[in-house]
């Protein structure tokens, strides 16, 4: 895999998180807005857009539901979806460009990196929504990542799980691929070039559309 760049989102990627945040906003849409479907309209945004697209004209709504969503980060479990840990410590030994594009804001970062302190070392670079001015599906995030890596959209694979996620990919002209841990893998498939369930066979799903 030398000589590819590896671009990865966060949640329902590297961690299997997003029934966690699933329940969380489901909640809130209930609570606040008479939506209890309201997190599959958010996944792959930042906190802000989805904070602004929620309560537009009410400043006081978004910083209560800001509050309440870092206090439930704080108690969050952040396990590794199947082979994400051994994939990105290969990915390290062989000396391949990696960066984490992350929706989530530095915040949320220093919560992760609490409990998985090794985080950091594992990729070349950590790009939060605090770092580029487009929430997804804006390809803005990847190009970025890209760019950081000395890469091009043809040596680059993304890798993400939410819908948002994966047109940000696509629009960056990486190469995606999609993990269905968040959406079924007959959903996915329109919007990426390899559709898998976890890293366990990855190598061998990135060698054969490689055709190596």
């Amino acid at each position: 895999m030398k000589g590819y760049a590896f671009l990865f989102d966060l949640d329902g990627v590297i961690f299997n998180t997003e029934d966690q945040y699933t329940l969380f906003w489901d909640g809130i849409g209930a609570e606040y807005l008479g939506d209890c479907h309201l997190a599959a309209k958010l996944k792959g945004e930042t906190i802000e857009t989805s904070l602004r697209r929620c309560f537009p004209d009410d400043t006081l709504k978004r910083d209560e539901v800001r509050r309440r969503l870092y206090e439930f980060e704080e108690k969050m479990a952040f396990d590794y979806v199947p082979g994400a840990f051994e994939f990105l410590g290969r990915l390290k030994e062989e000396g391949c460009r990696t960066a984490i594009v992350t929706s989530s804001n530095r915040d949320k970062m220093s919560k992760v990196y609490k409990v998985h302190p090794e985080i950091p070392g594992l990729v070349d670079h950590i790009l939060t929504c605090d770092d580029f001015g487009r929430s997804k599906p804006d390809p803005e995030c990847y190009l970025l990542g890209m760019k950081l890596c000395g890469a091009t959209a043809a040596d680059t694979f993304v890798f993400e799980d939410s819908f948002n996620g994966l047109k940000a990919g696509r629009g960056s002209g990486a190469h995606v691929v999609a993990l269905a841990t968040t959406n079924s893998r007959e959903s996915l498939a329109p919007y990426a070039d390899i559709v898998v369930v976890d890293f366990l066979s990855i190598e061998e799903k990135l060698n054969e559309f490689l055709r190596i």
